[in-house]
């Protein structure tokens, strides 16, 4: 009688009389099926959190390295675009007049005025307000003339060489009868020069000994508060 037709002829209610070739294999099946199982469970089933949380380290060691990547393939073209705009501000910078050209400047302003056959009435330079890295200086102007003259005006301003702003821009009539050629321009003109390094200096140092000012009032403050506090009547027995 063949293996299979051992198989087929088996009785599970009396398993004690099978044949010894059929009871070695189920042993053998049966070790296997536990050992398979109990590795499932001891083993498999410990090192699963580790294994998801190595593949997820994985995935974001491969995005930093993609990231990365791309950013060392694109270096040459972010160098070229920094080295455009330092060139750009290297442009802006140079049409910031220095310390001494800023009267010639304000003689230009006033002459554009004029230039455009406009009547100055009022040329106020005022002071200067400083920023980062330059200052502004406002000028208060009043011009009068025709609605045409004040065209060319800011035309001719703003193709000046260096930069000049108009704000506070406000056309009123001169009279209560006054035609377009009889008009008032009144407008603050903001021109601007870069710093020298110097005055960059002594900012940085006029900010920092203003802030150990501040901070020394306040300790003074403190300590003079805490002398003045009246000590604790002790109680008489």
């Amino acid at each position: 009688m063949s293996f299979i037709e051992d198989l087929k002829s088996l009785d599970f209610n009396d398993i004690g009389r099978w044949p010894l070739p059929v009871q070695a294999f189920f042993m053998v099946l049966f070790f296997f099926i536990a050992t398979a199982g109990a590795f499932w469970f001891f083993v498999w089933e410990n090192q699963m959190p580790r294994l998801e949380k190595a593949q997820a380290e994985e995935r974001e060691l491969r995005s930093t390295f993609e990231a990365k990547q791309k950013k060392a393939a694109n270096f040459s073209s972010y160098k070229a675009q920094l080295a455009e705009i330092e060139r750009s501000f290297g442009t802006m910078l140079r049409q910031l007049p220095g310390k001494t050209e800023i009267p010639n400047l304000l003689v230009d302003i006033s002459q554009t005025g004029l230039g455009a056959g406009l009547q100055e009435e009022l040329f106020q330079p005022m002071e200067e307000v400083r920023k980062d890295f330059y200052a502004e200086k406002p000028i208060k102007i009043r011009l009068s003339g025709s609605y045409h003259e004040f065209g060319q005006f800011v035309s001719e301003i703003a193709a000046l060489p260096r930069i000049v702003t108009l704000h506070d821009i406000e056309i009123t009539p001169k009279s209560k009868d006054a035609t377009f050629d009889e008009l008032v321009l009144n407008v603050t003109a903001k021109t601007y020069r870069y710093l020298d390094e110097d005055e960059v200096n002594a900012a940085a140092a006029a900010e920092e000994g203003k802030a150990s000012r501040g901070k020394g009032k306040a300790r003074t403050t403190r300590e003079t508060s805490k002398g003045n506090r009246k000590p604790k009547a002790e109680k008489k027995g």
